[in-house]
This record gives structure tokens, C-alpha cells and sequence, in this order.
């Protein structure tokens, strides 16, 4: 069976779907999906096909779309409610108008704004929302229990928002240990469980901190004057053989970790800024990761001299690399958000970009070249790659 590569976009206006054979040259593109709903985050199962996303707001409500279909067809598990219900059961005309009444009570109702991030391990799916929780679904998406021990996590009285709101946002997980899981809340840093979801471990300290209290409990303060020390604004873990290293954009530098979070060590150093939002890491080689540094918090957030450039490292953070072929190299003002980077899984692999412009950026060759492969999309919120053979 030949090889198929699907890259799954969410935008403010709906999921849209390039896709390709393994040359990699050629994209068809479909959307937009999910009625046009604002989707956060989008992600498939290259085993059956089936694809989630991560939609709503305020107003249409939140839940997770699904397709087993291949994105020809979904069907939506809301789980809050939006304004447009209040809207519909207090106006007949308006119902009338769209044909249909308010939704049913959701189980979520009041208790949540906005979902950000899904994952997918062991046969779990795992959802983000905001305000920060971690939902869980045994049953591919139709229903969703709250994960209760990290939302009972001691300082979760404590967590603080960050620009967005207080949402949790990447979820990480391991291929062969279903016990094992990391997500990242802003503002509140990086957590773990180590027994499924029952208990959880914050792990925000850093290498060159005094002390771990000085690190967990003392986060420093960033150019818009809100504390930044545990704003993680993603997360990445490397391949299986690496063991536990993970790497993670922080909203003031770009840190690696040997031990599963427990220790982190700043790798910014060559980078022209250490502000950004997205990180990836090679799917083959644990030493390669791509970042998109922006020009800082309160300068605008976007690239550098407006001259965009993906900076590579090839051994683990130590030295980066600057790859500019093909990007715009003046009057770019694009920013990048934190889900809108990824890989696909081939030998060389691929990798991508979205820009809150509507373009989307490929590479066939690790970074050093890109051909955009879209435009003129809604804002991109979030990009992943399903690799199917």
C-alpha cells in the first residue's frame, strides 16, 4: 500500500485538510470541516484513520469533532454549552431561522469556555480545556470523564493565566508505558502522572536554580509584567530510545530535560530571541528539534528584523542553525502559535508550519528548504501530520 500523508489543519473558521502521496510535492486540499467551528487542535489514528478536533467557544460551545471516515463526515460530542443556546431558546425566530433549536444541557455546561488539545495514547483520548482540566475518553471520543487528580493537585488554587486564558494545552504521552503522561497549563507549567492520571508531579525546576522552592514557587516575571517562569507554551518528548528527554518553548527561552521534567536546562542560548510559541522534535533522532523564535512578548510576536527563519539544532540545543530558503525574508509580520508546528514520520522528515496569515509551510528536507503548500486559510491555530502507509 503506498503511503499517504494527511496534514491536519485547525483555523478560526473550521478543519481543512492538505493532502499527499510520500513525494511529498503535490497537495490536495479539503475544508472548511466541522461546520466552520473554530478548532484548536486537530489529530488522527494513522491505524483506523479516524480524526478528532478540538472546536468552539463562547459562542457555538465546546466539544470534540469526530470522523472515522477520513474527514468526510463528523459528528459532534459537545460537552458545553454556547451562547448560541441561550440565544435560540429565548428567540423562536432565530430558531426558526436556522432550522434548529438550543442543544441539550452538555455535561460540561458552565464549567467550561474552550477545549485546546487532544492526545491520543493507548487507546485513551485525552482532551485540554480551559479553564485548565484534563478529560479522558475510553470510547474514541463519544464520551469524557474528567481526569480528577490532576484538577486536585495542591496548587492548582494557585494556577495563574496566561494571555489566553488558563488552558492546558499539550499533552504528551509514551508509546510502550500507559502510566506515563505530561501536559502543559499556562500559567501554571509542566506536570506529570507516573500511575495513569491518579497523581500528579509539577515539574518546573530548573538546572541552575538555588533551589527546586526557588523554581516551583517563585516563577520569574516576563516584559508584560505577569509571572513567565512556569508559562510553558509547549511541549515535545523525542523518540523512545532517548528514554525520557523531553523539550519544551517556554514563554522566556527553550529548555531541554533529560529526566522527564524533573530538571530542565535552558538551550537558548543562539537564538535571536527566546520568546516563541511552537517546538518539534525529529521523529527518528532525539538531537533534532525545530523552534520558531518571534521578536518577544510586547514587540508585536513575530520573527525577528521581520525576516522569518525556522532555527535548527541537530545535537540537542547546543548550537542552532538559522533556515530561511523559501520563508519570507522581509516584511513578515506572521506569528506561529504554540500547536501550529509538526513532523511528518518519514527517513527525511517533513516538517510544518501554519502562520496566523493562512499560509502554510512545508520542508522535504528537515528545514532546509520550504515551498508553501497553502494560503489565504483562516488563521492557523493548529497543525499535525497523520503518516498512513
Amino acid at each position: 500500500m503506498s503511503e499517504r500523508i494527511s496534514v491536519l489543519i485547525g483555523t478560526t473558521k473550521g478543519v481543512f485538510i492538505l493532502r499527499s502521496d510520500a513525494a511529498r510535492r503535490d497537495w490536495a486540499l479539503s475544508g472548511p470541516l466541522c461546520e466552520g467551528w473554530p478548532c484548536n487542535h486537530v489529530i488522527g489514528d494513522p491505524a483506523t484513520g479516524d480524526i478528532w478536533a478540538a472546536a468552539g467557544g463562547e459562542w457555538n460551545g465546546s466539544g470534540v469533532w469526530r470522523s472515522t471516515d477520513g474527514g468526510a463526515t463528523w459528528e459532534l460530542s459537545l460537552l458545553a454549552n454556547g451562547e448560541i443556546d441561550a440565544f435560540l431558546a429565548q428567540d423562536a425566530e432565530f430558531a426558526k431561522m436556522l432550522g434548529h433549536g438550543p442543544s441539550p444541557d452538555a455535561p460540561y455546561k458552565g464549567q467550561i469556555t474552550g477545549v485546546w488539545s487532544l492526545g491520543f495514547e493507548h487507546d485513551t483520548l485525552y482532551l485540554g480545556t480551559k479553564p485548565a482540566a484534563l478529560l479522558a475518553s475510553t470510547d474514541r471520543g463519544q464520551t469524557w470523564a474528567k481526569v480528577q487528580g490532576l484538577s486536585d493537585h495542591p496548587s492548582a488554587d494557585g494556577w495563574q493565566p496566561g494571555g489566553a486564558g488558563l488552558v492546558l494545552h499539550s499533552i504528551v504521552g509514551v508509546p510502550d508505558d500507559p502510566q506515563k503522561l505530561w501536559v502543559g497549563i499556562s500559567a501554571a507549567g509542566v506536570f506529570a502522572t507516573e500511575d495513569g492520571g491518579a497523581t500528579w508531579d509539577r515539574r518546573n525546576r530548573r538546572s541552575n536554580a538555588a533551589s527546586a522552592a526557588q523554581a516551583q514557587d517563585a516563577p520569574t516575571l516576563g516584559e508584560c509584567g505577569h509571572e513567565v517562569g512556569h508559562c510553558v507554551h509547549n511541549i515535545v518528548r523525542a523518540d523512545q530510545a532517548a528514554g525520557d528527554l523531553l523539550y519544551q518553548q517556554n514563554h522566556e527561552g527553550v529548555f531541554r530535560s533529560k529526566d522527564g521534567g524533573r530538571s530542565w536546562d535552558d538551550i537558548a542560548q543562539g537564538l535571536p530571541s527566546k520568546f516563541g510559541f511552537p517546538i518539534a522534535v525529529h521523529p527518528h533522532d532525539p538531537q533534532t528539534l525545530w523552534v520558531l523564535p518571534l521578536n518577544g512578548d510586547m514587540q508585536g510576536r513575530f520573527p525577528p528584523d521581520a525576516s522569518a527563519a525556522v532555527w535548527r539544532s541537530r545535537d540537542g540545543g547546543q548550537t542552532w542553525q538559522d533556515l530561511r530558503q523559501g520563508l519570507p525574508g522581509e516584511n513578515c509580520f506572521f506569528t506561529v502559535l504554540r500547536q501550529a508546528m509538526a513532523t511528518d514520520q518519514a527517513a527525511q522528515a517533513g516538517v510544518y508550519f501554519g502562520t496566523n496569515t493562512g499560509s502554510l509551510f512545508a520542508s522535504r528536507d528537515e528545514g532546509d528548504t520550504w515551498t508553501e503548500i497553502a494560503r489565504h486559510l483562516p488563521t492557523i491555530l493548529g497543525v499535525e501530520v497523520m503518516h498512513q502507509r
